[in-house]
């Protein structure tokens, strides 16, 4: 379900992308400006100093962030998150029997795969794929990596046919593979988003709000995206972290995603946000308490 692919400009600061944009490959110690244009060596100084700045920035936030309870990242925590994230994407509490899944849903995205929904057609399932290979170059998918390039951005099976769905199927049995869906995971969604959170003031419940949006619409910057969520959510609402109520916060920012999702498909279930995340929030699990009970797709869960 993801729609992943961050634009460069949006995950790098503005002046660093200045600098990336102007810096001439042909730079000489010698200045041949005209009086009153900006040297190379004076844009190449703004963007070190931007890129100081930027180190300096998530230095202080790391600081910050290890003061705080562990919130979602706790074990415990992480593994109820999993389970809810399952309920919707999967229809289980078992989220670990979901390694092996892939089927193409009819969603435009091609085949969605593994614990997390990896697409075929939206970068994630490629980058897992190209980063297990890495490691373990000899594994049962590496042979379709030129036809999962040659396919990405698209709904197109071509060059997977007929054999990929029981290729990852077969390295689901794979310890190293599990493990490689695990760490990809937490390395583009979940890690992502509970430190996010946890910046913006937001408890666990918060926190997983994040991480389930970042599942279902990807770290993208436009308005169906995170990224784009969160600053339209920032404007109806002001985030804990600045002096506003949780609550207000985060029912402004299911709002906003309830509206993202409909814009996707006009007919879409929406209960992973009515039934599940809503009725966590009116009930007061600002810290995701258990016990839970929550529905989805109009099947029940609890966790007690």
């Amino acid at each position: 379900m993801r729609r992943i692919g961050v634009p460069l400009l949006a995950a790098v600061p503005v002046a660093i992308a200045a600098g990336i944009f102007f810096l001439s490959p042909s730079d000489s110690s010698e200045s041949s400006e005209e009086p009153g244009t900006t040297s190379q060596s004076a844009v190449g100084e703004d963007a070190e100093a931007a890129r100081s700045r930027a180190e300096e920035k998530r230095s202080a936030d790391d600081k910050a962030i290890a003061a705080l309870p562990p919130g979602l990242a706790a074990p415990a925590k992480k593994e109820l998150a999993q389970q809810i994230v399952a309920s919707a994407e999967n229809s289980t509490l078992d989220w670990r029997t979901a390694y092996a899944y892939i089927e193409d849903i009819g969603d435009g995205q091609g085949y969605t795969a593994g614990i997390i929904g990896f697409c075929t057609g939206t970068h994630d399932l490629l980058t897992l794929v190209e980063r297990y290979t890495k490691d373990h170059p000899d594994n049962g998918l590496a042979r379709y990596l030129p036809a999962l390039r040659e396919v990405d951005g698209t709904d197109s099976h071509e060059g997977l046919d007929p054999g990929f769905t029981e290729a990852w199927k077969a390295e689901a049995k794979v310890e190293a593979f599990r493990e490689a869906q695990d760490a990809e995971r937490d390395r583009v969604y979940f890690d992502p988003a509970v430190r996010l959170a946890k910046l913006d003031g937001l408890g666990a419940l918060g926190q997983f709000i994040y991480y389930d949006a970042m599942v279902f619409h990807g770290p993208g910057a436009n308005a169906t995206s995170f990224y784009g969520l969160r600053e339209n959510a920032m404007k109806k609402a002001d985030l804990p972290s600045e002096g506003g109520s949780e609550e207000a916060y985060l029912d402004a920012f299911l709002d906003v995603r309830k509206a993202a999702m409909r814009t996707r498909k006009a007919d879409i279930d929406t209960t992973r946000v009515d039934t599940a995340q809503r009725r966590f929030l009116r009930e007061g699990k600002l810290e995701l308490e258990t016990p839970l009970t929550w529905a989805v797709y109009g099947e029940t869960y609890k966790v007690s």
